[in-house]
């Protein structure tokens, strides 16, 4: 499975910074080192990461990922978005190379 899942705090935690711009840099870091010591395949952008493997180990790595944001707020966000697809693996860039071909088929 792929879940794509953005996790942000709000409020004021006891790990929060003063940040005037409102950034949440910080609090994204923990959770991205969460996930980056994984193992998992992954792929970070500016709003989502994207984890690929099974469900329990998925879903085992964005609990600990929201739970390493905690420290920064009085309250977490979460976002999450999964693509089921039971027997398939490597979609983390399997989806993307059938996109890119699809898009230069149409530009041929």
């Amino acid at each position: 499975m792929l879940i794509a899942f953005s996790v942000a705090p709000s409020g004021i935690g006891p790990a929060s910074a003063e940040t005037p711009d409102g950034s949440v840099h910080d609090a994204v870091a923990a959770a991205v080192a969460v996930v980056r010591a994984s193992g998992l395949p992954h792929r970070t952008s500016s709003m989502f990461t994207e984890i690929e493997g099974e469900w329990d180990e998925v879903f085992a790595v964005v609990k600990a990922a929201t739970d390493a944001v905690l420290p920064y707020g009085s309250r977490v966000s979460l976002v999450v978005k999964a693509d089921i697809r039971p027997g398939r693996t490597g979609e983390i860039d399997g989806k993307i190379a059938r996109l890119e071909d699809a898009l230069q088929r149409r530009a041929d």
